[in-house]
């Protein structure tokens, strides 16, 4: 997936008829600039409301996910969010003269050639990936099991089980804009024979036909075609996982194992990412504030720095432009180092402090020149002061600026902080040479 956010390139319609609603209507996905995010438009309303497509704004999660504004509602937005994920579209505005997008064959491919018909352009912007950084596991009060767990791409692992464990499937795949057209947009939805008139008497799928969903009576499968897939209800659903963590605003590199999901464990699972990405934001002092796009996790800093354990003193990049560079460590009393420094009153060496430093130098220096195949040796440093200690628990933020490169001797300005107070700090001068 590119580094950089996208959009369409011109905007595209699409005609048909909703799902829940019967309406019939036309869908225009818009391009949008960098930062905009996937926000719907009801034309149809005074004034023209947006909702922002992002999980404080579900509402209902019924057969699928609503989102609203006071009294502004857009149903059943999984699809076509989904699409736009998939696809890897970042930024667009999408237009409605309805209350609900059209429900075409059941499944999101309609959508993925509305986006290939626009055109899919980059823009001049750093998209925001988020690394799953902890475990996120929950169970609902309906069965459905969510996991989240590290990756270094985008995965998605769903079992689905039908009533009786009817038409139990299985499916795992990477979600790539080339995997995703071919092998998940297509997927159209489904239901089971018996669940039909209890969503009918609720005023739901009025617009519900063989064209646009399978319907599963007993062991048999009643469609207009074929099966497009012998796992194509499981496909779906991840479809539909796809669409909901969309609402999370964010490209996700994790691994989701999902068994029985639906919309509301769908959007359970936004809001955890959320809370996580608001904790880390929470670590992050004011002063120091992420730039989109620039966050290295630990996987691409090992790529760049040769150093390992027990030496390995940067957890994560959340800053880095030509000139400046931030990443942060969190000081725990695993530390090998606490054993003698000292017992029954740990205080992390400062000599470490200034090595935090050098290494965020590194990266700031190696992740922006052209050095293959060299390394960077640290020469000296001056002006080195150690303000206050920093121990266990303390969540250490080191910041680098460039002051000066000549050839292959370069000079910078470190400083180490917690809780937005400076602790330590240098000036250093780095040396490369060839490995």
């Amino acid at each position: 997936m590119s580094s950089l956010q996208t959009t369409l390139a011109k905007s595209a319609s699409i005609n048909g008829s909703s799902l829940h609603t019967g309406e019939n209507l036309t869908l225009t996905l818009h391009p949008a600039p960098p930062g905009h995010g996937r926000k719907f438009k009801r034309k149809d309303m005074a004034d023209e409301p947006i909702i922002e497509a992002k999980i404080e704004n579900v509402k209902t999660v019924e057969r699928s996910t609503t989102i609203a504004e006071g009294s502004v509602k857009v149903h059943t937005v999984e699809h076509v969010l989904s699409a736009l994920a998939g696809m890897g579209v970042d930024n667009a505005l999408i237009e409605m003269d309805a209350n609900e997008p059209p429900i075409g064959d059941g499944s999101a491919k309609p959508y993925v050639e509305l986006i290939k018909k626009a055109g899919i352009v980059q823009q001049d912007a750093p998209r925001a990936e988020f690394s799953v950084s902890e475990p996120i596991f929950f169970e609902t009060k309906t069965g459905s099991i969510m996991t989240l767990v590290p990756d270094n791409t985008f995965r998605i692992s769903c079992t689905q089980v039908g009533p009786d464990g009817r038409f139990t499937q299985f499916y795992s795949t990477e979600i790539t804009p080339e995997i995703y057209e071919k092998e998940i947009a297509p997927a159209r939805t489904f239901v089971f024979y018996e669940d039909v008139k209890p969503l009918m008497d609720k005023g739901l799928i009025k617009g519900g036909s063989l064209e646009n969903a399978v319907v599963v009576r007993g062991d048999s499968v009643l469609s207009k075609e074929p099966l497009r897939f012998p796992e194509e209800f499981a496909r779906h659903k991840i479809l539909d996982i796809v669409g909901d963590l969309a609402l999370f605003s964010r490209p996700i590199k994790g691994h989701v194992i999902a068994v029985k999901p639906g919309h509301g464990a769908n959007t359970d699972l936004a809001r955890a990412l959320s809370k996580q990405l608001a904790r880390r934001i929470a670590l992050i002092p004011p002063a120091i504030t992420p730039k989109a796009g620039d966050i290295l996790d630990i996987n691409e800093v090992t790529r760049v720095l040769p150093h390992r354990y027990p030496f390995l003193m940067v957890d994560r990049v959340v800053e880095l432009s030509p000139t400046r560079c931030v990443g942060f460590k969190s000081v725990t009393i695993n530390e090998y180092y606490f054993q003698g420094h000292f017992p029954g009153h740990p205080i992390m060496p400062g000599v470490l402090q200034l090595e935090c430093m050098a290494q965020v130098g590194s990266i700031l220096l190696f992740k922006n020149e052209n050095v293959a195949g060299k390394i960077g040796y640290f020469m000296s440093a001056d002006g080195v002061k150690f303000r206050k200690p920093v121990v266990p628990g303390d969540t250490l933020f080191i910041e680098v600026e460039l002051l000066q490169k000549k050839r292959v001797i370069v000079k910078a300005r470190g400083r180490c902080l917690v809780n937005g107070e400076v602790v330590s700090e240098a000036e250093m001068m780095f040396g490369i040479v060839d490995q």
